[in-house]
Parts: structure tokens; C-alpha cells; sequence
């Protein structure tokens, strides 16, 4: 057998001899979900799509509640565009930093335990093919 050959088959079996000693994260780390690089782009894109917040939340209280649209689900969605307005405008400015709670995650409280009132982490999408499900799957509502 020739000296490379040897090697070769050596270096195979001390392979697979360590094989099962290894071990190896396939998960990312906790902290790649939310970086600067998100952070930044969740800012821009609040500042940039805030104003859908008020024709979102005016057609969700006129489907759920009736005809609130003119009255109230403007005057809600123009709270929202400005809340959504000045959230991204600082994570814009801050999004070298982890500020918040020293994590790069979303300022805005989420909306799963808040119903009505919570916030998703980007601004509604500008179409009606779907409900923030970030999927080409889609149902009629």
C-alpha cells in the first residue's frame, strides 16, 4: 500500500473514531434572531409604512365592530402611525445598540397577549393577500 494511501485511510479512521465524540450546534445562536442589521430595517420600514397602520385598523374595526371606521378606527390609526412613526425613527438612530432590555428586540409590545391593542413587529403589508403570515399561502377572509 503507498504512504499516501496510508494516510489517507488513518485520517479516515481517526475520523470516524472522534465522529461520535463531536458535538455540533445546528441551531442559531439566541442572539442572531434580532440583531442590528433587523433592527435597522424594522426601523426603516415603520417610518417608512406607518401610514397603512390607519387603513389597517380602520377596516379591521369596520369587519369586527361595524361601521367605526370614519370615527374611531381613524382616530386609532392615527395613534398607531404615530407610535409606529417615533418607535422607528429611534430604532433607526439606535440601531448599533441593544436598548432594548439590552437585546436588539422590538420596542412595541407584541400583540399576541394584547388583542386589540398590541403591535406586530413590522407595519401591515400594503396588499390583501394575507395577515401577517409571511407565507405565499393564502385564504380568502
Amino acid at each position: 500500500m503507498p504512504m499516501h494511501a496510508r494516510r489517507l485511510a488513518f485520517a479516515a479512521l481517526v475520523f470516524l473514531a472522534a465522529a461520535p465524540f463531536a458535538l455540533a450546534d445546528i441551531q442559531a445562536p439566541p442572539g442572531s434572531d434580532h440583531g442590528p442589521t433587523r433592527k435597522l430595517g424594522r426601523g426603516l420600514s415603520n417610518i417608512l409604512f406607518a401610514a397603512q397602520e390607519m387603513i389597517d385598523i380602520a377596516d379591521r374595526l369596520n369587519s369586527d365592530e361595524g361601521n367605526n371606521a370614519p370615527g374611531y378606527g381613524v382616530t386609532k390609526g392615527v395613534g398607531r402611525t404615530l407610535a409606529r412613526i417615533g418607535v422607528g425613527v429611534w430604532e433607526v438612530l439606535t440601531f448599533p445598540f441593544p436598548t432594548n432590555k439590552d437585546k436588539y428586540t422590538p420596542h412595541l409590545r407584541p400583540a399576541i397577549p394584547w388583542i386589540y391593542s398590541g403591535y406586530e413587529e413590522f407595519p401591515p403589508e400594503l396588499s390583501w393577500e394575507s395577515r401577517y403570515s409571511y407565507s405565499r399561502v393564502q385564504s380568502l377572509p
